[in-house]
């Protein structure tokens, strides 16, 4: 089969299609025949070799969810998962292939009114949102910022929030036309990189969802209202500095407090049946998978450079 190895560490020229043994299910294992891949952020942080010191090796196959129909199923799989349609998340790599792994504890059933890329544009981005703002104990009428709000787990949280009943919805990007374009979710102060932009945007907010960390995340710790949350959900723009905690403890009395959040600490059954509650949403036009391009699986090269270009508005997704 045909696959995607990331050969070199850095930027995306270190990319290329290669052909790997298709796989055999283990126990507890499924095949898929994918149908859709999707590229997530994730995937460009690990291809610039910044997480080397998470194990991540040169060789290592990107991607981490797929939709596509099970072919084969391992030793203590129910064989009734062959033929169906499903997302599967395939860990922290294995998903850029045209047939990939994933534990049937991860497989979530697709429904009829859902497409493959659309499963893929939502199956982790979504999740992140909705956990992350109950993560941020997100009450109705509390203001509410998304930083780095362009991409398909910011999106999510704009229109997630909005659905929880949120108060005003502000958002950082980086073109004002993505900003527009973020209205049409729920936003309704659009904001440059650095928070600026828009006089009538609260100066302060309840709840701020991150997505870029980076260097900045100091100056908008500063932004949060007495007894604010801001939940770190990505780290797009790299680790924020050593001192970041400095910002909080100067603020002792206005009890700010700071949180990771991964998808890594939820039960598996209680993020299958959000995925699956999600997923329901989508068909019933209560969420929106919001796609920048469909590429084939051999330009996920190209994928990632329109990614670092930062011209990627939702998301990304290759075909086989």
């Amino acid at each position: 089969m045909r696959a995607v190895s990331i050969r070199r560490f850095g930027d995306p020229s270190g990319m290329e299609v290669v052909d790997a043994p298709s796989p055999v299910a283990a126990a507890g294992q499924v095949v898929i025949r994918t149908e859709a891949i999707g590229v997530g952020g994730v995937d460009a942080v690990i291809r610039r070799g910044t997480l080397g010191g998470f194990g991540f090796q040169e060789g290592l196959i990107p991607g981490s969810e797929v939709a596509g129909v099970v072919t084969a199923t391992g030793d203590g799989v129910d064989a009734s998962w062959i033929g169906r349609r499903v997302w599967a998340f395939t860990g922290t790599g294995g998903g850029y292939v045209e047939e990939a792994v994933a534990q049937v504890a991860d497989l979530v059933a697709l429904p009829g009114g859902l497409t493959s890329i659309d499963a893929v544009t939502l199956g982790s981005a979504a999740p992140v949102a909705h956990f992350a703002l109950a993560h941020a104990h997100l009450a109705p009428g509390e203001s509410v910022l998304v930083r780095g709000a362009a991409g398909s787990i910011g999106i999510a949280a704009v229109e997630l929030a909005a659905r929880a009943g949120a108060g005003p919805i502000a958002v950082t990007t980086s073109s004002p036309a993505r900003g527009e374009r973020l209205r049409e979710f729920g936003a309704a102060h659009v904001l440059d990189r650095s928070g600026a932009g828009d006089p009538a945007a609260p100066e302060s907010v309840d709840v701020i969802i991150d997505i870029v960390g980076g260097p900045d995340l100091p100056a908008f710790l500063d932004r949060l209202a007495p007894n604010g949350r801001l939940v770190l959900v990505g780290a797009v723009a790299g680790f924020p500095p050593a001192d970041f905690g400095a910002h909080l403890l100067r603020a002792f009395q206005q009890s700010r407090s700071f949180a990771t959040f991964s998808l890594d600490t939820v039960p598996r059954d209680a993020l299958r049946s959000a995925r699956t509650e999600l997923f329901a949403a989508a068909t019933h036009g209560d969420l929106h998978a919001v796609v920048e391009a469909v590429l084939p699986l051999d330009q996920a090269a190209e994928a990632h450079r329109l990614m670092d270009a930062g011209r990627v508005f939702g998301r990304i997704v290759l075909t086989p």
